[in-house]
């Protein structure tokens, strides 16, 4: 099989089995494109990208643009000569002389089972929605938001165990191996090519702060998936005396319960506190009051004077 002269964009956690593939089948990556050095810790001391700590240890070399849109950074990667630009979780839109430059074009691995959830943050919101089952798209890259032409696609389910950490670890892996069956096809000249059909499309927005804090008047079931959905991060929260409290993990107590109060704590259990919402009750079981540690709820309701009839705001 023919091995596509590649160059690779991508810049974290999830992007790297993918590289791992390309090193691993072959393939000679000319260049690896990762975003800059970021401050990171208490200590805001500067830290690579997962993708640039991997490339460096097969000894690739490394670009870190601080725009993609930049005329030399065309320049440096069309003196490359990349018979494919391969994108994973860059964090930068191409421009369009970028895409138009490799003979086999820019293939993008993406998230989900497309059109459904184009943009940036797909596995969050599979969850958050409560959907039951997400994927892996590869297609051809244009100058939209995920709106290329599909190539390849793998389903998998969404556990009601699953959080976007664990699904995260899960598609990072499929990823892999469906990119690897891409690049066959496209060396075979068997490649599909199928059109996005726009009207079925939904996004994944970016995530903002009022994404994150829960709304105590919604269903229980919502309150559960946009817990799981945003651990580990940026983790849902809630308000109590004035202070930021995440809450880590939770379970759906009593679906179908009626509520009078939502927020209110009604209930200790071995597990942590039983919480009203606007149809239903949830176990509050993991969280994290400012500025201190995540622990379980069954050890802040003694340190933070946890009570029945306490509202969370």
């Amino acid at each position: 099989m023919k091995k596509l002269r590649t160059v690779f964009m991508g810049t974290p956690d999830f992007a790297v089995p993918c590289l791992d593939m390309l090193v691993e089948e072959g393939y000679p990556i000319a260049a690896v494109v990762t975003q800059p050095d970021r401050p990171k810790g208490r200590g805001q001391k500067l830290a690579y990208s997962p993708v640039k700590e991997t490339a460096l240890s097969y000894n690739l070399p490394v670009l870190q643009p601080a725009s993609i849109k930049n005329d030399n950074t065309f320049e440096q990667i069309a003196a490359l000569k990349p018979d494919i630009i391969i994108v994973v979780a860059f964090g930068q839109l191409l421009p369009k002389k970028l895409l138009d430059l490799p003979p086999y074009g820019c293939i993008n691995v993406h998230a989900s089972i497309l059109p459904h959830y184009r943009g940036s943050a797909p596995i969050h919101w599979a969850i958050i929605n409560g959907e039951t089952a997400t994927g892996i798209t590869t297609m051809y890259m244009d100058v939209g938001m995920d709106t290329g032409d599909m190539i390849l696609k793998a389903e998998i389910p969404i556990l009601p165990s699953d959080t976007t950490g664990s699904l995260h670890d899960k598609l990072k892996d499929v990823g892999a191996s469906v990119l690897s069956d891409t690049l066959q096809q496209l060396a075979d000249g068997n490649a599909p090519r199928v059109s996005q059909n726009s009207a079925e499309a939904t996004y994944a927005r970016m995530l903002c702060r009022d994404t994150e804090r829960i709304n105590w008047h919604q269903p229980a079931i919502a309150v559960h998936n946009l817990v799981r959905g945003l651990n580990p991060w940026p983790v849902a929260y809630c308000k109590y005396q004035n202070k930021s409290l995440k809450i880590w993990k939770t379970r759906i107590y009593d679906e179908s319960a009626v509520c009078s109060e939502p927020g209110r704590i009604i209930q200790m259990t071995k597990d942590g506190f039983v919480v009203e919402t606007g149809k239903g009750t949830v176990e509050i079981q993991e969280v994290q009051p400012e500025s201190k540690r995540r622990m379980k709820a069954s050890d802040c309701v003694c340190g933070y004077c946890l009570t029945v009839g306490n509202m969370l705001e």
